[in-house]
């Protein structure tokens, strides 16, 4: 048999092996972005709405009740609460926002 070229059992186990890992890596890589994405939004959300709490405290002299009030407000400071209410601390005194957990 000589004169025939073929791979050695050996050789596709190495390359098999390889490939798991690569897609074990790869699998990883991909579910790790998802929740970078979620707190990258979550932090833009804080950001949105402590500016429009301090332009409510501006305009009007003290900070909303809740932000329910920024959407009541004539004019409205925002359209609407992303996630909703229940989805952010916020202190009526101090004017603080942040995500609940």
């Amino acid at each position: 048999m000589k004169g025939l070229a073929a791979f050695t059992l050996i050789e596709i186990l190495v390359v098999v092996v390889l490939v798991g890992i690569m897609a074990g890596v790869t699998v990883f890589a991909i579910e790790n972005p998802s929740d970078d994405a979620q707190q990258a939004a979550d932090t833009s959300n804080v950001r949105i709405l402590q500016n429009q709490v301090d332009a409510y405290r501006a305009a009007e002299g003290a900070y909303p009740a809740t932000l329910a009030d920024l959407i009541t407000a004539d004019p409205p400071y925002i359209r609407n609460i992303p996630g909703g209410e229940t989805a952010w601390n916020y202190a009526a005194d101090t004017g603080l926002v942040s995500r609940a957990e």
